[in-house]
């Protein structure tokens, strides 16, 4: 099973050893390669980069390159013909990010929440916030590396045709997972040593440093996920739960001790409760302190849309202090965003009147 993968190892005395190819390097295998380094069985082992099937098959674990798939073998290769295997759920075919991640990451997760380890009272595989943060972290970073490297737009480009395509109104700077890697791989006209030996070295080189970059915003992602993203779980159910304290139909959550991350959770519970008149507001203090003003948020579409499900008044947008307690008629306005989607009042007792006259507007 997936779960129990990182149990099957057997060191030996020198450590293991993993393949990957050699060449141009991109973001999956650098993850894959990461990954598998943060797990004690692979903390000292060694790395070859080669396309030569004799020496990987010296290899322990091979990623990205071989041909095969056989986790019981420890080969995690997605190029050849045939291979459609996908996370748990998801649509998207996986890379060697997302194969290492699927048989893995399990693993690493419980590691990072101090849980048992498979095999042990309540393993990882059993474990409710091991599978979460699980399932969260294949959402929200592996599987666009498994996208990236098997050419899936996020879009759909026959949709996007249709409807005419969006223009792009400024430049990104391509700055994506996978360019954080690939622009760690050497240009065309770099200089290279004319020792082959000496080449590869130089190209390792490179692949650790981006294998390490990739691996730290990884790290950092999983961190967030661990300690603030899960502790918000709790706090967000229980103000869901309280949400018709506040409004008869609803409308209006409120977050008394202090901000969390909010949006995914409250997403989540709507879909599994299966609530037909959403959250359109938002409340919650500005700092957990007894005397902190009060932010009243429009909820957003989706997680990362601009466009709120009720923006608040029109009226109000753009006004401060005395000007915005005099189109509101609500004492203590702070300020509400020209766009609408959040403002703000000195009390509780404020924010929760534009909150209710926001509603029936």
């Amino acid at each position: 099973m997936a779960e129990s993968a990182a149990k099957r190892l057997k060191t030996g005395d020198g450590g293991v050893k993993i393949g990957t190819h050699n060449g141009h390097f991109h973001a999956d295998e650098a993850l894959a390669v990461h990954m598998l380094r943060k797990l004690p069985a692979y903390a000292d082992s060694t790395l070859v980069r080669t396309r030569d099937p004799a020496e990987l098959a010296t290899c322990h674990t091979v990623v990205d390159v071989g041909g095969e798939y056989d986790a019981s073998r420890n080969r995690y290769d997605h190029h050849q013909r045939g291979f459609t295997t996908t996370f748990p759920g998801r649509p998207t075919k996986l890379s060697s990010a997302g194969l290492v991640f699927l048989h893995f990451g399990r693993a690493l997760v419980a590691q990072r929440l101090g849980k048992p380890a498979a095999g042990d009272e309540k393993s990882e595989s059993e474990d409710e916030e091991v599978g979460v943060i699980w399932n969260k972290m294949y959402e929200s970073f592996v599987e666009a590396l498994d996208a990236h490297d098997n050419g899936i737009a996020a879009y759909d480009p026959a949709a996007l045709a249709a409807a005419g395509g969006p223009e792009k109104r400024f430049s990104d700077g391509g700055f994506t997972l996978g360019a954080v890697v690939g622009r760690l791989n050497a240009n065309w006209n770099d200089a290279a040593p004319a020792d082959p030996a000496a080449a590869q070295a130089a190209e390792d080189a490179r692949f650790l440093a981006a294998s390490a970059r990739i691996g730290e915003e990884f790290d950092r992602d999983l961190d967030y996920h661990v300690g603030a993203w899960l502790p918000a779980r709790a706090l967000v159910r229980d103000a869901y739960a309280k949400r018709l304290q506040f409004d008869p139909e609803g409308r209006v959550m409120v977050l008394e001790g202090q901000a969390v991350p909010w949006k995914d959770h409250l997403y989540t519970l709507e879909e599994q409760q299966g609530a037909e008149q959403k959250v359109l507001y938002v409340l919650y203090p500005e700092k957990p302190a007894p005397d902190a003003k009060w932010r009243i948020q429009a909820v957003p579409v989706s997680k990362d849309s601009f466009e709120s499900r009720k923006a608040l008044p029109e009226p109000w947008r753009g006004a401060r202090d005395e000007q915005l307690d005099e189109v509101s008629g609500i004492p203590g306005g702070v300020f509400v965003h020209a766009s609408g989607f959040i403002g703000g009042n000195k009390t509780f007792d404020g924010a929760k009147a534009m909150a209710a006259k926001a509603v029936a507007f």
